[in-house]
């Protein structure tokens, strides 16, 4: 956490005021980059999604690698990872809300009957009516998220991707499909492993819950800006405990969205 420094009474009124501005100008600007709409009110129950883009393409990451899809990315984050290679969705003021009959008519005109819903962070949002939409149209819905947020929607594949800063809510753990952890220091294959293990114990549930007791797959990924550095280190993991697999953003090495 970022320590400020506090001036001491001996300093001047005019420090002491410019640091008290300073700290309300953070407060300001913390809220309004990563807080979500506070209410569906705007966005009529889900109707309307703060949609930053959609676009055809390559799936580069996790379990379905390779595979086309055409990707939904909502606006607006609460997490706020550092890494974070998407920060300009965090804010979801800056992206008025659409109706989803406009975004279910541009999945529609791809190949794919594939949809991946990503963004920021889409559990901010009610998704039942978008999924609803979807999948009257035939359409396989494919969720990325932290699981910082309570579940909405159906989905027939859900990749959790958990951060230290937000800690997924347990209902996620018997929910998911694919584990993807970011590995940026050493420490996070601790976390990795803590929230594998959390997932295992809700085998059980998982069976109850889904219907099914299909297994979940378990990713570590390098973060992009340190692959050198991390990479090494993933790899003899991996090697070491291989019910994990690599993950890689390959549709950066293909230069693809």
């Amino acid at each position: 956490m970022q320590k400020f420094h506090i001036p001491s009474y001996s300093q001047s009124h005019f420090g002491t005021q410019h640091i008290l501005i300073s700290l309300l100008f953070l407060i300001f600007v913390s809220i309004s980059l990563m807080a979500p709409f506070s209410t569906y009110t705007l966005l009529e129950d889900g109707r309307l999604l703060p949609l930053v883009e959609s676009f055809y393409t390559i799936q580069g990451e996790g379990f379905h690698t390779g595979e086309a899809a055409f990707f939904i990315r909502l606006g607006g984050c609460d997490v706020g990872c550092s890494w974070c290679d998407a920060k300009e969705t965090w804010n979801p003021q800056l992206f008025p809300p659409v109706p989803i009959e406009r975004i279910v008519e541009g999945a529609l005109e791809c190949q794919a009957k594939s949809v991946v819903i990503t963004g920021g962070e889409p559990m901010n949002y009610p998704l039942d009516r978008l999924c609803a939409a979807l999948k009257e149209n035939g359409l396989k819905i494919f969720l990325e998220t932290s699981g910082s947020a309570p579940l909405s929607g159906t989905f027939d594949w859900i990749c959790l991707s958990p951060k230290r800063n937000a800690p997924p809510r347990e209902e996620f753990f018997p929910l998911a499909d694919e584990l993807k952890v970011i590995i940026e220091e050493h420490t996070d294959f601790i976390w990795a492993e803590e929230n594998k293990e959390k997932i295992i114990a809700a085998s059980k549930q998982r069976a109850s819950v889904r219907g099914w007791a299909e297994p979940c797959y378990f990713f570590l990924q390098p973060e992009w800006s340190r692959m050198k550095v991390v990479m090494p280190q993933v790899i003899e993991y991996v090697k070491g405990n291989p019910t994990w697999c690599i993950s890689l953003q390959s549709h950066k090495f293909m230069n693809i969205p």
